[in-house]
């Protein structure tokens, strides 16, 4: 399945004109540790499939599913028998929309979604990729626009899904649409501003929360402290700047909102299971 691979990094043969790749995989061959640009799903159809990320492994049972977001190191190991979908998607423009870049940063680094712990959804994601499967086969005039269409509704249902399971028990008399917005909005604005010294007091103030408030109502909504949020866009943006050789890593903790390049360093390794030097390493390698 790994048709170029340099080091670790795994340049993605599209299909022509496209930005999507889609294997119907039923190959008995375990993939090295590798990454890539483009986001992968895979699901098995028939026996199971496991992936291995930062020495977790997901053991995936036939019709279950896991995104694994862009540049993320990972693994695969096929049993001796079997068949699963392995799609993978650029996703450029998707970071355009305010609420689905949001969301995006929430599926970091990986996203598992079964029967068990996504019950209302699972069927309708799970057809979602039978569906891109059976189109990518037909090779139709706008075939790429008619899949992105359907990973778009993957990620609505995605998105709902979480916004309706944030359980906001002090909400009595708001509605919880008006809240949903109201931390889309807080997520954008750190986007935005990350690389700037963003207080909790001061996010909280804007969000017209006490600071208390804000810190569980806000790890209800994203599933980290507010924190490890800003950070982990700190070191997104940190990953795009190692890129350029001329930078020092000094020059990017600062740029990226680190005070320090020692606080840089540690947090990156935490974040990314490497140190920057070794990540920029990774991409003069490929």
């Amino acid at each position: 399945m790994i048709e170029n691979l340099k080091g670790i990094h795994e340049t993605v043969n599209y299909k022509e004109y496209t930005n999507i790749r889609l294997y119907d995989n039923t190959e008995a061959e375990d993939y090295p540790s590798h990454w890539h640009t483009p986001l992968e799903i895979i699901m098995p159809l028939t026996n199971t499939y496991s992936v291995l990320y930062n020495s977790h492994a997901f053991e995936l049972k036939p019709g279950e599913i896991i995104l694994i977001c862009p540049g993320v190191i990972h693994s695969l190991k096929a049993p001796k028998a079997g068949r699963r979908i392995i799609f993978q998607a650029e996703l450029p423009m998707f970071h355009e929309m305010k609420e689905l870049e949001s969301i995006l940063f929430l599926l970091n680094p990986t996203f598992i979604i079964t029967p068990e712990t996504f019950p209302a959804i699972h069927d309708k994601l799970y057809h979602c990729m039978l569906e891109i499967m059976e189109e990518y086969k037909k090779d139709l005039p706008l075939t790429e626009t008619k899949i992105y269409s359907m990973l778009l509704e993957m990620f609505a249902l995605i998105g709902r899904n979480h916004t309706e399971n944030v359980h906001l028990l002090d909400a009595a008399n708001i509605r919880q649409k008006k809240y949903t917005e109201k931390f889309i909005f807080i997520c954008n604005y750190i986007s935005s501003h990350c690389t700037e010294e963003l207080t909790l007091e001061e996010v909280a103030s804007l969000a017209g929360f006490s600071k208390y408030h804000f810190t569980r109502l806000f790890k209800q909504f994203t599933n980290v402290s507010f924190y490890k949020y800003v950070n982990k866009k700190r070191i997104a943006i940190a990953e795009t700047l190692l890129i350029n050789p001329q930078l020092s890593i000094t020059e990017v903790a600062l740029r990226s909102g680190f005070s320090s390049q020692s606080a840089f360093i540690r947090m990156f390794k935490i974040i990314k299971s490497c140190t920057p030097t070794e990540f920029r390493q990774m991409y003069t390698q490929s």
